[in-house]
């Protein structure tokens, strides 16, 4: 029975939130795109001393006093004791440490420097604590730096290296292998000849699951014969990876055995077929071994079916179980009529542009065919076009999700 969009996505949205993740620690300089899986947390007060926050001079702040004698100088890393009284300022450089007794930074730019003498311009105003950076401002010792389920960024890297955490606890990575199936299908390095097709959505996954910072696994092309396919699919399950997905021999062909292969094998199959374009042949199932699910994905053969079922059911899942950046949606005025008789929710591939005055709009003057890798390539965004909606014309607001 044929399901709905939405109905396909809550069952693959609850399927994901059931696996199993597991961890492992890494050098944290590794950790780029990875998302943490325990709280780092300060080891140290930081900043871990008082410090300047700009070049100046440090003093005891009094504000009856303008003018000061310069009793030395301090630069990051190179701190030394000074003994002042209030009419005594030690030239400081930023990120100093700051001499016990000070408890004011004057700006460079706010006195007249003169030999070993500072004078307060008349224009500048002080006030005690100025520009000076609070032991432990930024983080306490046993603070938490970064939270437990943080996709990690740049920013996060530097955060763990001022903790000292020189390894991170991280999710690993699933393994997602991609099967394709198909009597026409050749690799890439060979010229096709007769009714031949070089494989291609193989590789657009791979790239895809890469982007996601997991790992792809090509497990190669298979032919149209059921005995190879339990053979190739039965290893795929038996192994180590967390996710199959393969590609054609979902519909209802005559040589359309991987859903049949599946159920043999033992996949608990949730749904065939969702009311969608393009995409609706495929098949979403689990696989129980010992105490692991593998989700299974029995993708269309045409390489923009599989792409966009590979963005709207796994990317977004994989998505929010890692807390990683979604692809961002925008509202776009539609720039052109297009042509949609049924009640399925199509997603068509658009050109998204940003007008002189900020609005989105949006335009597809290209094949929406399914089998179109080419024309794909040259979109940047996928247009929803939802169940109610039949033939939008030129002027509509619809949402686009961008690729």
């Amino acid at each position: 029975m044929m399901i709905s969009f939405e109905e396909a996505s809550k069952i693959i949205g609850n399927a994901f939130r059931q696996l199993n993740l597991t961890t492992e620690k890494i050098p944290f300089d590794k950790a780029l795109h990875r998302t943490l899986a325990e709280d780092v947390l300060a080891d140290i007060d930081l900043p871990p001393f008082n410090n300047s926050a700009m070049d100046g001079i440090a003093i005891r702040f009094n504000d009856k006093i303008r003018k000061w004698k310069i009793a030395g100088e301090i630069s990051a890393g190179n701190y030394d004791s000074y003994s002042l009284d209030e009419n005594s300022a030690v030239s400081i450089m930023t990120g100093a440490k700051l001499p016990e007794y000070c408890n004011t930074v004057i700006p460079i730019e706010d006195i007249d420097v003169n030999g070993n003498k500072a004078v307060l311009k008349d224009s500048a105003i002080f006030k005690i604590g100025m520009s000076i950076r609070k032991k432990g401002s930024d983080l306490s010792k046993n603070e938490i730096a970064i939270p437990k389920n943080t996709y990690l960024q740049p920013r996060h890297l530097a955060a763990a290296a001022s903790c000292g955490k020189v390894e991170l606890k991280v999710f690993k990575k699933l393994q997602i292998g991609v099967l394709a199936t198909g009597d026409e299908l050749i690799p890439v390095d060979e010229k096709p000849t007769g009714d031949k097709i070089r494989l291609s959505n193989t590789y657009a996954l791979l790239a895809s699951i890469n982007e996601l910072s997991m790992t792809g696994i090509n497990l190669g092309i298979v032919t149209d014969k059921k005995e190879l396919l339990l053979q190739n699919i039965a290893e795929a399950l038996n192994s180590e990876i967390d996710i199959l997905i393969t590609t054609g021999g979902v519909s209802v062909g005559k040589f359309d055995y991987v859903k049949d292969v599946f159920e043999e094998l033992g996949v608990d199959i949730k749904f065939w077929r969702a009311y969608i374009k393009p995409g609706k042949p495929i098949v979403f199932g689990a696989f129980d071994k010992g105490n692991k699910t593998k989700l299974v994905f029995g993708l269309p053969g045409n390489p923009v079916s599989s792409l966009v079922n590979f963005e709207i059911f796994v990317r977004e899942n994989i998505n929010k179980i890692f807390n990683q950046p979604e692809r961002e949606r925008v509202k776009a005025v539609l720039q052109n009529d297009l042509k949609k008789e049924d009640k399925k929710r199509h997603f068509m591939r658009g050109i998204l542009i940003k007008n002189n005055d900020g609005i989105y709009e949006v335009s597809s003057a290209f094949s929406q065919s399914s089998g179109n890798l080419v024309e794909m390539s040259k979109a940047n965004c996928l247009m929803i076009i939802e169940e109610g909606m039949i033939n939008p014309i030129e002027g509509t607001e619809i949402e686009c999700i961008m690729i």
